[in-house]
């Protein structure tokens, strides 16, 4: 019971508020000099006055006659029957018959009043007359016993009904909340840019839970507005304030519905575009995704441009669909719309150029097939595997699991070596270099057999093409020798490489020839000679 107390105790305060407020702001609005002043009891309009005998105002005439009024309607002695008219030339009086035969005049009804009526002094005056009467009794009659009990009922369900209506909206709103804690994060999807995570679940929950709890004070101030009237209503000293706020919820229903009616040609055509837009993009990415497949082929455009082509379509299909429906947006005109569209202006020429830059090489570099991920490739001394290839920069994994980010810029303006695109694109192997010196006491024909046996022994080496060796350069006391030999599909430069040295190593070792210039041999002093043992025996 403590627990239900608290919940209700933040609506109630705010039920109160608005009673205050509403009560402050609660439309009286004046008629006009043209309408006529109005005669009210409680202010409740009884009849219309446009036109005031003598001097005075029609608007001070009835401020006059409402207060008067007001007080006989208070005497209860007093009978509503006595109201009569009589005629003293040139008026039409409207008053009181007393009962000794006499007769009080309230006020008089001149030709002029009845000229703007359209009938004669008489009729007027005796149409006032009975607007006085049926207006007395219709306020002595809410002000009844009886019905003073009737609106303590009519309150007292509308009450119950308050009561009922807030403690579903909050049970709703319970079940909704736990529902989310358990299953929202599972059920609210991550937005994503490409690779780059924008919104989170976790984020993306809590704002539901915000816009949850936004939603449940504005669904009970909403219950409380809409059945203020219904409340005060059932009094007589609240009445007046009722029928300003229906006539508030009217107007505003009103104003709703002919807005939304002046909107149904804009949603139409917000609609058409939107839909026009969704079957454009899935034709989009229908088309790249063959391509990428080589579903669809074409001799100029390779599957590795499909991916990038594809956003870049995709931007440009969203761009032009919002350019396309900005108009037909409500309030597309309005100074807030100008205003976005200036601080985004502005935020643009703020950008910097640099990542400009970097964009615009991002994208020559996708189109210009220097790599692409999973390439081995070899930038500005960098050599690693391409991990992404972004808009802004290349991230490479170097071989001692080091990711180096690349400015596209920069790798623009970089030779680009890549040992993988050769064999993907013309089945062309790379190859493999050793480069070693021999004295000219050792025949070169011993030496290239020495080198095409190492090769022969490495299994990454390739058989097709067939190793070589080269003779690069006669020193003044060796002979440069090159081995060239291509490297099989599947193997790993580095070891390859590693395993193809060792081979030579072991081979010249295994051959008893010493892997030296003829210099240090001069300066050997008579040191032993700088072969393995276990490979020489």
């Amino acid at each position: 019971m403590g627990s239900w107390r608290h919940r209700l105790r933040f609506p109630s305060l705010l039920a109160w508020l608005l009673i205050v407020v509403l009560w402050c702001w609660a439309p009286h609005v004046p008629a006009s000099a043209s309408d006529g002043a109005q005669v009210a009891l409680n202010g409740h309009p009884i009849l219309t006055l446009r036109s005031a005998a003598g001097a005075q105002s029609p608007q001070r005439l009835a401020t006059h006659l409402s207060h008067e009024l007001t007080q006989l309607a208070d005497q209860p002695s007093f009978n509503p029957a006595d109201f009569g008219t009589k005629t003293e030339a040139p008026y039409v009086m409207v008053g009181i018959r007393e009962t000794n035969g006499g007769f009080r005049s309230l006020f008089a009804v001149d030709s002029r009043a009845a000229t703007l009526a359209g009938i004669s002094q008489q009729q007027l005056a005796e149409t006032y007359a009975t607007s006085i009467r049926a207006g007395m009794e219709r306020y002595r009659m809410h002000r009844s016993p009886v019905a003073w009990l009737r609106g303590t009922a009519l309150a007292l369900v509308v009450l119950v009904v308050y009561g009922l209506l807030m403690r579903l909206v909050l049970k709703l709103n319970r079940r909704l909340a736990q529902w989310l804690q358990r299953h929202g994060r599972a059920r609210l999807p991550e937005l994503r840019l490409g690779s780059n995570q924008l919104v989170s679940s976790a984020w993306l929950l809590s704002s539901v839970q915000l816009c949850r709890a936004v939603g449940l004070w504005l669904v009970l101030a909403l219950l409380t507005y809409l059945l203020l009237p219904l409340l005060l209503g059932s009094f007589p000293p609240t009445m007046l304030l009722a029928a300003g706020l229906r006539g508030q919820m009217v107007a505003v229903a009103l104003q709703l519905g002919t807005a939304l009616v002046e909107l149904i040609p804009n949603l139409l055509a917000l609609a058409l575009i939107t839909a026009l837009t969704v079957m454009v993009l899935r034709l989009s990415d229908w088309i790249f995704e063959a391509l990428e497949q080589q579903q669809l082929q074409f001799s100029w455009f390779y599957p590795e441009w499909a991916r990038p082509t594809g956003r870049i379509a995709t931007l440009l299909i969203v761009v032009a669909a919002l350019a396309l429906a900005l108009p037909y947006v409500p309030g597309s005109t309005s100074r807030a719309f100008q205003g976005a569209g200036v601080f985004l202006g502005i935020l643009a020429a703020l950008g910097s150029s640099a990542i400009a830059t970097n964009v615009l090489s991002g994208l020559m570099l996708i189109y210009t097939r220097g790599f692409r991920e999973g390439d081995r490739v070899d930038i500005n001394g960098v050599v690693g595997t391409v991990q992404e290839r972004a808009l802004l920069v290349t991230r490479i994994l170097t071989p001692h699991h080091e990711l180096v980010s690349i400015p596209n810029a920069t790798v623009m303006t970089s030779a680009v070596i890549n040992y993988s695109l050769p064999m993907r694109e013309s089945q062309t192997p790379v190859m493999l270099a050793v480069v070693l010196t021999i004295g000219y006491d050792v025949p070169w024909r011993q030496v290239h057999q020495l080198l095409l046996e190492a090769a022969a022994r490495v299994p990454a080496i390739a058989g097709k093409p067939a190793a070589f060796v080269l003779q690069t350069a006669l020193n003044s006391s060796d002979v440069s020798y090159e081995l060239n030999a291509a490297l099989a599909g599947g193997h790993d430069v580095r070891h390859a490489q590693s395993d193809l040295i060792a081979a030579v190593q072991d081979s010249f070792a295994a051959a008893d020839v010493e892997i030296l210039s003829p210099l240090y041999e001069a300066h050997r002093d008579g040191n032993a000679r700088v072969i393995p043992r276990a490979a020489a025996r």
